[in-house]
């Protein structure tokens, strides 16, 4: 598959990633949020609660950002995640969601 990593978020400000490939999803979602100006958001949208990319922008970037469930399942998940101040990406991240 090949899944472009440009203009991921739409106009309404939707990250949609039910369709992108797992392996690839965490890194994405990141790099997003790293290109967001401070202050700027968008809502991610997904098939499963995305607790474990929580957990990873929490230990990587404690304080820089807020995280807002908008929905929260069964069948859909939305969150908001807004950029609180500068952050910089240490390592290559790739790993996803557990089981998913």
């Amino acid at each position: 598959m090949n899944t472009p990593t440009e203009n991921l978020i739409g106009a309404d400000k939707v990250m949609d990633v039910r369709p992108i490939p797992c392996s690839v999803k965490h890194g994405l979602i990141i790099k997003q949020w790293l290109n967001l100006a401070v202050g700027d958001h968008f809502i991610l949208l997904n098939d499963h609660d995305p607790v474990p990319l929580y957990y990873q922008f929490a230990a990587q970037w404690p304080n820089a950002f807020t995280w807002e469930h908008l929905v929260k399942g069964p069948e859909e998940f939305r969150v908001k995640i807004t950029k609180l101040k500068e952050a910089t990406l240490a390592a290559e991240t790739t790993e996803c969601c557990g089981s998913h």
